[in-house]
């Protein structure tokens, strides 16, 4: 995401680690209308601004802020 934070190591101008922050949030820009009486676990699919498309909770709509972890890119919760 532009201007996020990372760390980059470098050693003789080769890359040694890349650190990211634990999980960013992003924009839903892409999914089907909330539904309504749904289990707890339900999920759809998502797209985000970035692209990443992913699994989120029934209720969320389009325009929505959610938390992603960056480990694994799997929704973690609403922003």
């Amino acid at each position: 995401i532009e201007g996020e934070e990372v760390s980059i190591v470098f050693f003789e101008g080769n890359v040694l680690d890349i650190s990211m922050p634990d999980k960013v949030v992003l924009e839903i820009t892409e999914t089907t209308p909330p539904a309504n009486n749904c289990s707890a676990t339900a999920t759809k699919d998502a797209t985000t601004n970035t692209g990443l498309r992913l699994r989120v909770p029934m209720f969320i709509k389009e325009g929505e802020k959610i938390i992603v972890s960056t480990a694994d890119g799997k929704y973690s919760s609403r922003a």
